[in-house]
């Protein structure tokens, strides 16, 4: 797998088309509630020290294939917040929006110096599989805070120290040793004042997915 710096019209041109997928940009924000970017803002954007983006190919040729990147990066306070999203559907559940993530943070806690990555998930988002692999800790949620189609939903809020960063390594990245799911859900109950574990306690069915997938299932 490579990583390409969007440096090139065409390179900017493909990932601005990805990003206008309504798929991939409901699920984003890139402040203040844009979530459509043009090619000519994604420059701008590449240009800019806080901002820290690639695109990333297939390991196994150089097709581009997705994109991942660090926003609000402050070197002062050593943090930033990943995103990313998938681009050719025909690469999708791979394992390889995992694997560009995961150099993506190596870059960011080695070369940039950060401390603390954090990231959020749309409650519903199927990348919340990805973020368990990268063994990111829930931290909490914002509630009713992020629209798509008129709906509100919870944003779920996640952070990574670079003590805890570990290379994911070919293919099939391993998952993480504790559902993220199961912790999401048990802290929601516990909000509710529900106790997760009763076998008398309400049973609340989320959707979850593969990271690349983009089609949610009943678990």
């Amino acid at each position: 797998m490579k990583l390409l710096p969007l440096d090139t019209p065409e390179i900017l041109e493909l990932a601005a088309h990805w990003l206008a997928q309504k798929e991939n940009h409901q699920w984003l924000d890139f402040g203040n509630g844009r979530q459509l970017v043009t090619p000519t803002l994604l420059k701008i954007m590449a240009q800019r020290p806080t901002h820290f983006m690639r695109v990333y190919t297939s390991n196994r040729d150089d097709v581009p294939v997705g994109i991942c990147g660090l926003n609000s990066v402050n070197l002062d306070f050593k943090s930033a917040t990943l995103w990313g999203a998938a681009g050719d559907k025909l690469f999708r559940n791979r394992g390889l929006g995992t694997l560009a993530a995961s150099k993506v943070l190596t870059l960011g806690f080695r070369d940039l110096g950060l401390q603390t990555i954090n990231t959020w998930v749309v409650e519903g988002n199927p990348s919340l599989r990805l973020i368990q692999r990268l063994d990111f800790h829930f931290i909490g949620r914002q509630r009713r805070c992020h629209f798509i189609d008129g709906q509100a939903h919870d944003r779920l809020l996640f952070d990574l120290l670079a003590s805890e960063h570990k290379d994911v390594e070919g293919d099939r990245p391993p998952r993480g040793q504790i559902s993220l799911q199961a912790s999401v859900r048990g802290n929601h109950e516990e909000d509710r004042g529900h106790d997760p574990e009763s076998e008398n306690g309400p049973v609340h069915r989320r959707k979850t997915a593969t990271a690349e997938t983009g089609k949610g299932r009943e678990a």
